[in-house]
Formats: structure tokens, sequence, C-alpha cells
């Protein structure tokens, strides 16, 4: 079935391929990669949308002599089958194998790694720079698409790029639907003839014959720009410095392979614009690419996502479904997403209260500005962005949000391990950079009711506040309730004279555990507090629970450095406390990938590494 595909064990042995040969080689990587990933999950959409694009990047450039950066590394799943790595495809995603991003210690064909949106043509950009600095002749390629070019940041590189003449490629998978009848023979012959040397080099005879003319150089360019302008729709990269090419059919070989030939002989920043249908080749995926942007396991034939029975809502289920109702009682709520409606639990909010829901795009930090705007209107803004793309905002949450004492909610889901997408997803450091800013009220709840409960608290707090949680199924726990919590509040859940345990969020649970197994195999007996507000911290029963010489311990799914173990050993000592401190947190390095449970067992964060730690200590 596989009978090109088998053949590929590095780019030389695409590069042995005739032409013609080119199509069925997608076909195959595409049936391969539907059927590789259906036991597994993964970014599908992404990388069957590419495959044509990746086979004629890897025919007709030199990776890795030459450097291709893909932006996001969901659309790089081709691109690491045709550089060495089909063999372990089975393995992407799962503990030990492969990234499921670009990843540079993973591969010499992967130039820059990335997980993030956004960056591909910024790292390009800077090595195509350095590469002229050390005078040395390879080509650059970045490739950008799936909405990533929604990010402010890609046009700071463009806008930075373009005011320079050094040689670069920045290619444009876009696959949206809007500008698909501009694809066609058409333009794609128009593309060819852009990037020819007849075209190219007339081009050039001219200015030097007409820059000897006053204003003739200028109304010959404003003409060129004017007649490109009626058949292409590259003006905005051309003012930017860009000579554009395209749109062209990304599926097709007769339009990508002339039409890169070309470009790989111009010099100068070039974007080529290629329009691409994500999920091609798989019926579900492409009726539904957001649902199969990424997804687990699912049936091949039916094209069903394998469900557990029975299972409790998510914590993003739960999440969605609270602020939904929220806003049926109050009319100043709105919710504010960065691309993720669905991943977000936002979708469910955007049915029922449209005019209230805001998409910005791959745009975290404008959404964080955005959200304070709606708030100095008299809004109440929850801002819902995963752990780690939350980094990007940073900047804004500081000196737009909290100077202001503005009452925005940010809701960050998959904080602490996320398993799979590894270390660029990991949402370790929320919980250091959120609890150290003034006005900020931060909050981590030990299953889904309480979560609710936040959410209800979180309206109460005229000042800004985040909440984080897990990614994953809660507990299957009564959520009927939604009450209010008393602000810097912890909750005591277990009494005992032996020690103190100080759990924070998402360890809660597995804390709880062990202090149950020591008290029954043990015959000690620990205080367990579910601290529920990082900040404001709650000394007083903190201070109230410890005991002199005794054990104190902190579990948090989070950072060490900076987290809120460091605050509170420093209180504990303050208070003239002395005796062992065990503090159980993320480690100074970045997590690999896995499932969530395998991660938490390696880092001894589990129920059973607890108890052993508890014990040992």
């Amino acid at each position: 079935m596989f009978e090109l595909l088998n053949r590929i064990h590095g780019t030389a042995d695409l590069k042995a391929l005739y032409p013609e040969q080119l199509p069925q080689l997608a076909d195959e990587m595409r049936h391969y990669l539907i059927e590789t990933l259906a036991p597994i999950g993964g970014h599908l959409g992404a990388g069957l949308g590419v495959v044509e694009l990746s086979i004629a990047l890897h025919y007709l450039f030199n990776s890795p002599q030459d450097k291709i950066v893909w932006d996001v590394g969901h659309q790089a799943y081709p691109h690491k089958i045709l550089t060495g790595r089909l063999a372990g495809m089975p393995t992407i995603r799962q503990y030990g194998g492969l990234c499921g991003f670009t990843k540079r210690s993973e591969s010499e064909h992967d130039p820059f790694g990335a997980g993030h949106a956004s960056t591909s043509i910024s790292a390009a950009y800077g090595i195509a720079a350095g590469r002229d600095l050390n005078h040395e002749g390879y080509h650059v390629v970045a490739v950008i698409g799936d909405g990533a070019l929604t990010g402010g940041m890609a046009f700071e590189a463009l806008n930075h790029a373009g005011a320079h003449n050094n040689r670069l490629l920045v290619i444009l998978n876009d696959n949206e639907m809007s500008i698909a009848p501009n694809v066609g023979a058409m333009s794609s012959y128009l593309a060819r003839i852009i990037t020819g040397k007849p075209y190219t080099q007339a081009k050039d005879t001219a200015k030097r014959i007409l820059g000897k003319l006053p204003g003739a150089l200028d109304a010959a360019k404003r003409l060129e720009e004017h007649v490109k302008g009626m058949i292409t729709p590259g003006t905005l990269f051309e003012e930017m410095g860009f000579r554009y090419v395209g749109p062209i059919d990304g599926h097709d070989f007769d339009h990508l392979l002339p039409t890169l030939a070309n470009c790989k002989e111009l010099d100068g920043p070039m974007l080529l614009h290629v329009v691409t249908k994500k999920g091609l080749g798989f019926s579900p995926a492409e009726e539904d690419p957001e649902t199969w942007h990424g997804l687990g396991p699912y049936n091949v034939e039916t094209g069903i996502p394998h469900k557990s029975a029975g299972c409790p809502p998510t914590y993003t289920q739960v999440f969605g479904n609270t602020l939904a109702d929220m806003a049926d009682h109050d009319e100043s709520i709105v919710a504010i997403t960065a691309a993720m409606p669905a991943g977000t639990g936002i979708s469910l909010f955007a049915k029922r209260h449209p005019e209230r829901c805001f998409d910005v795009g791959i745009a975290e930090q404008h959404a964080v500005t955005f959200a304070g705007g709606l708030a100095v209107a008299g809004k109440r803004p929850y801002v819902a962005i995963y752990s780690t793309f939350m980094q990007r905002g940073y900047d804004q949450i500081i000196h737009d949000i909290c100077i202001q004492n503005l009452p925005v909610t940010f809701c960050l889901d998959r904080a602490g391990i996320v398993g799979a997408d590894g270390a660029t997803h990991a949402g370790m450091f929320d919980i250091a950079f959120m609890r150290n800013l003034p006005n900020m009220t931060v909050m981590a709840p030990k299953d889904e009711a309480e979560l609710k409960k936040m959410l209800a608290t979180s309206r109460k707090i005229n000042g800004p506040v985040t909440i984080r949680y897990p990614r994953g199924n809660g507990y299957g726990v009564d959520i009927s309730s939604s009450s209010v919590l008393p602000v810097g509040k912890a909750e005591v859940l277990e009494e005992g004279s032996d020690g103190l345990v100080v759990a924070v969020g998402s360890r809660v649970r597995d804390a709880l555990s062990a202090v149950e197994t020591l008290r029954k195999e043990d015959g000690r007996a620990l205080t367990l507090l579910n601290l529920r507000f990082i900040k404001p911290l709650d000394v007083e029963a903190i201070l109230s629970h410890l005991k002199q010489g005794k054990q104190l311990a902190v579990v948090e799914e989070g950072i060490a450095q900076g987290g809120i173990g460091q605050e509170i050993a420093v209180a504990a000592l303050k208070s003239g406390w002395s005796g062992p401190f065990i503090h159980i947190a993320m480690p100074d390095n970045f997590p690999v990938h896995g499932t969530q449970n395998e991660l938490l067992r390696d880092l001894k964060m589990d129920s059973q590494g607890i108890l052993k730690q508890l014990r040992d200590h």
C-alpha cells in the first residue's frame, strides 16, 4: 500500500523519485498519517493540508543545508516523515517518542523549535541575517499558516525583513476558503510569470532605464502595482517590502514545483501565497477542521473520535458551561478567546451570547489589553487562554490590567502538566508569574465543583483575578452549588498533629490520598490544607497548623522557583518555626512529553510520589 513511502528514509530518497511519482507519494502519505494517528491521536488536520507543499519543499531544497522553519509545528508531520523519521511516527507525542512539534535536538532538519504560533518569520529572518553575516549561501524558508499570521509578531517580522534585502522566502500556507476563487490556472500562470527570469530581467532593465527619467520610475511602479493589485491580493506584502507571488494551488505539483524553483533563483525577501485545504483526504477533518486540528484516538472508518463512556465533564466544559450560565443573568459578562473557542470551552458561550463573545485570533497581547478596554467600558471580561499561551501577554497583564486594577478575570486552562504536547505547552510558570503582581487575586480549584465556585467568587472581586485549572476530566463531584468562597481563606481537609501539608489545585486530591495512607498505614496524622487562594495567601491558617519541629510540605503543580512553596517557607521561618521542609513541585527543567499520569509519576507528584516523599522526610 505504501510502495513509494516505504522507500523514503531521508530527503535523498525523495529526490530520487521522478516528478510524476510525487502525487502517488502524497496519496500514500495521507493514508499513512490517517492510519498511524488513529490509535494515538495528534495534530492531523494541519499535516494533511501540507503534504504536497512539504514534498515540494524537500524535493527542491536541500535540507538540512537549506533551513526550513515551520510555524507552530502542527503542520510538520509530513516534514518529519520526509526527513528520516517515518519509523518513529507511531510514537509521536508518546512517552519517549517523537515530539509533536519541530525540535532541534530531535533532528538536524529542524533548524528551529516551535510549539507556539507566529514565530517562524522572526526565526527564519534571524537565520538569514546570520547566514549573510557569515558569508554563506544556503536558502532559508519560513512556512507560516494555520492562523499564525493573525499574530502581531508575524507582522513585526515582516516589517523588519521587508526593509532589508536578505534573501528569504516566506510561504503563507492559507487554508481559508475566502480566496479560493483566486486559485486556478490563471493565478498559477501569473505566479510563474512573476517569478520567471524573463519577467524579472525585464523589470530590472526597465527600472535601470526609467530610473534616469524624472518621475518615470514612480509612475511605472504605480502602474505595475495597479495591474498586479487587480489580479493578486498581495499589495500589503509588497508595501512591506516583499515580492509577492500567488495565490497558487498548494495541492498541485504542476503549480508548486515551477513556482518554488523560480523563487529559489530570486534575491531579497519574497512571500509565496499557497492555498491549501486543512484535513484534505479525510472527510471528517475537511468538514470540521477545528475539531480535527488536534484530538485523541479515532476510528479510521467512521471518523468518530473514541470517547470513554461515563467520564465526568472536563474542567474546560465546566468552565464553559458555568460562564455561559453566569452570563445568562449578568449582561456585563463578556468572553474573550485567542483563536481557541472550542479548546477553552468558550464555544458554548458563543452560541448563547454571540454578541458578547470575542475571538481575537492568535493575539494574546491584544486579547489582554482589549479586555482592559472592555472593563473600562463597564464590562466584566473573562479571558480564556491556555496557561502557556498567557505568557505571551504578560506585559499587558502588568501594564494594562494590574496597574489600573481593572476587573478582568484570566481563566488559565491547561495549568500544570499537559501531557503529549510537552515542554512548549506545559503550564508550569503561571503560579510564579501571576502571584507576584500587585492587585492580582490567584485561585486554583481542587475539583470541578470548586472551579464553579471560584468563577462565582471572581464576579465579586473588583480587580484582576486569575483562575488556573488543569487539563482533563474532573472527579464527578456534585457541581450544583455556585456559592461564593471567602476570599483568601484556605480549607482544612484533614486534621493532625504530626505535621502540615499545604496542597494547591490539581495536587490536592493526590495529597489527600497520601495523607490518608500515612494515617492508616504509618499512624502519622498530618493536617492537610487545600490552599484555594494562592494570592492572597492564608498565612493565618498555615501558621495556626504549624507544629514546632514537625514536617511542613507544600505540593504545587508548577515550577518550584517562584512558586507558592517558597512564600510559605519564608512565612513559616519568620514565625520561628523550624523543622523538615518539603517542596514538591516541578524542577528547574522542561518536562518531556507523555501522558499526564506518566509525567506526574516521573516527577513524584502523583499520590505514590507524594506519599514516598512524606515518608522519606
